[in-house]
């Protein structure tokens, strides 16, 4: 059964394993702790996610972020982060929500219901009439996504589509 949970302590070996092995960067998924140590991941990453979803801690300019795991029983296979609300870097940047599938589970329906999950919940929490999101043009399978949940493209520039899905 496919469900999201938010960062937590109780799952950290498993969240640990799963964050360690996302790239720094892939498809404009960014990823500041790729290759920490566990002991790094407990003490400063996890502490990290849980106070930033709480509005805690936040650098300049940053915005309340929630961390959620997609599991498929036992397993987690996606990240999915909800930016509570815009600022103007996420206007034109990352949007309301990001995303990533392990490599090895995607092309499984993952992305799709993994975000029409995060939406549910984004819903409840973002302010704005729509959900802002963003993909590069190289990334049609995200793009597609995006589609499939009811998002439109709003505008394009050299490298990325902007997408809004209506609340």
């Amino acid at each position: 059964m496919l469900v999201l949970k938010e960062a937590n302590t109780k799952d950290a070996l498993k969240e640990y394993a799963f964050v360690r092995e996302i790239p720094e960067n892939e498809n404009g998924f960014t990823n500041s702790d790729f290759g920490v140590s566990y002991e790094a991941f407990l003490s400063e990453s996890l502490p990290r996610m849980i106070a930033w979803s709480e509005g805690r801690s936040l650098p300049d300019g940053f915005v309340p972020e929630t961390f959620l795991f997609l599991w498929e029983d036992d397993e987690i296979v996606g990240q999915f982060r909800i930016r509570h609300h815009l600022c103007p870097s996420l206007v034109e940047g990352g949007g309301h929500i990001g995303y990533f599938i392990k490599r090895d589970q995607r092309n499984k329906g993952f992305g799709k219901k993994g975000l029409m999950l995060t939406l549910q919940k984004a819903r409840e929490i973002i302010p704005e009439d729509e959900i802002y999101l963003r993909c590069l043009k190289t990334n049609s399978a995200s793009l597609r996504v995006m589609r499939s949940n009811g998002g439109y493209i709003h505008h394009e520039d050299e490298e990325h589509i902007y997408v809004r899905i209506p609340k």
